[in-house]
């Protein structure tokens, strides 16, 4: 990870995190964390590499990092982490009980279960390495693990929920995020119930019992849990026009080219804020207000910040600076009494809604191409190094934003319409 963008997903994930507890409180943001579509599309709009497995590892990190300075205001830590890291876990959480009055004990103990099921009871071929443990001051928590397959070179990860747990071994998860396949042993899915039991007959029975049962089972059936969300993400690594809900993204392109002069004066008075940066604006807007259907694609979120590796284009320092400075300003005066400016951010979200039934554009792809063209005027780096001009020309003057197009007959972007639902 390099600390060009290290530092900057850790300010942005403080800001998005700070922007929903001021919006909704600390309760949705263990709620969200807990959603794999939405952890998927905060990785993405911090400029991670939008489906690779490094991306928990480094959207919990960049938590940590952001969210130590204002744990204890916001009422909200991070523990645990990777490797060796996650196994500082029980002693982390104790420190913090000591300090807040939260039962420790509990706690260290529900960390322990809690990797001890994803490790042990369910067992898909995948070894847990990250275990995050997030505590709000009420002691509800989320916890969000990963596991790896090293023959398949393929990650899983598991999301829990303190809220949905009523028992650690009847379907505790919020949600599993990895492929399908192969035969699985889940002791903690509800129609378990019967081995659970059965085991602990057996160990009560002594060892003789227990290797004449052994002998006697042909095989395992597989049990799945398929009412759970699962995020399935595609082998192909860079982000194509199918991984992406076209008319979302023009519905934010649209609010922010042709209905922020209008109706974002607060935001428009911020130094240097310009087209491009009010339509980063808008994704990020999204993630904090966006309700959990609207995260079936993650990879539209890359669009805000481009990705590391140069998928779907390099990352415009410029505009991700810019992203930070206006919420960090609109957090700022929240925090003096002052809602203004937050409250146009989550108006830029609702107008995208609004403007994605009925504005039109480029496809995807055009739009990619477009953003790598002129990533070098915007500060545009990868991992790679500094974004140069390309030999292909943008189909659109480099300076100017994809102009949305309407349908014949829908209203302009001024019109009056009613809102779209929201959370």
């Amino acid at each position: 990870m390099p600390r060009w963008l290290a530092e900057r997903m850790a300010r942005l994930g403080r800001v998005v995190v700070e922007a929903l507890v001021i919006h909704y409180g600390r309760d949705e943001v263990l709620r969200r964390l807990s959603h794999p579509f939405w952890f998927q599309s905060l990785g993405a709009v911090m400029g991670m590499d939008w489906h690779s497995s490094g991306i928990t590892t480094s959207v919990i990190g960049a938590l940590q990092r952001g969210l130590a300075p204002v744990a204890d205001e916001l009422g909200l830590w991070v523990c645990g982490g990777r490797g060796r890291q996650s196994k500082k876990t029980p002693g982390q959480l104790l420190q913090l009980s000591e300090r807040t009055g939260l039962d420790g004990a509990q706690l260290v103990r529900t960390s322990r279960l809690v990797a001890k099921v994803d490790n042990s009871a369910v067992q898909d071929g995948f070894q847990i390495y990250l275990h995050a443990f997030i505590v709000a001051a009420d002691g509800s928590w989320t916890v969000v693990q990963q596991g790896m397959d090293p023959n398949k070179g393929q990650a899983r990860r598991y999301h829990w929920l303190s809220q949905d747990v009523c028992s650690f071994v009847e379907d505790p998860h919020a949600a599993i995020e990895g492929q399908q396949g192969g035969d699985i042993i889940n002791l903690a899915d509800r129609r378990a119930a019967q081995s659970r039991a059965r085991g602990l007959e057996l160990i009560q029975q002594g060892p003789e019992s227990a290797l004449r049962q052994f002998r006697a089972v042909k095989g395992a059936p597989e049990v799945v849990q398929d009412v759970l969300p699962h995020l399935i993400m595609p082998e192909h690594h860079d982000v194509r026009p199918q991984n992406i809900v076209e008319r979302r993204l023009f519905g934010a392109l649209a609010a922010a080219e042709a209905a922020a002069p209008e109706t974002f004066e607060e935001l428009l008075l911020t130094p240097g804020l310009g087209p491009r940066t009010l339509a980063s604006l808008a994704l990020v807007s999204e993630v904090v207000h966006g309700a959990p259907s609207r995260f079936s694609d993650p990879a539209r979120f890359s669009m805000a910040h481009g990705g590391k590796d140069g998928h779907p284009f390099p990352v415009p320092l410029d505009v991700y600076d810019g992203t930070l400075r206006v919420f960090r300003s609109a957090i700022t005066a929240s925090n003096l009494g002052r809602q203004d400016q937050l409250e146009a951010l989550k108006r830029l979200d609702q107008e995208a809604r609004r403007l994605e039934r009925y504005a039109t554009g480029p496809v995807s792809a055009d739009y990619m191409a477009q953003e790598r063209a002129r990533a070098h005027t915007f500060g545009g780096r990868t991992v790679m190094g500094v974004a140069r001009p390309t030999s292909t020309p943008a189909r659109r003057d480099p300076g100017v934003m994809p102009k949305p197009r309407r349908r014949r007959g829908a209203p302009g972007p001024r019109a009056r319409q009613p809102d779209l639902p929201g959370l």
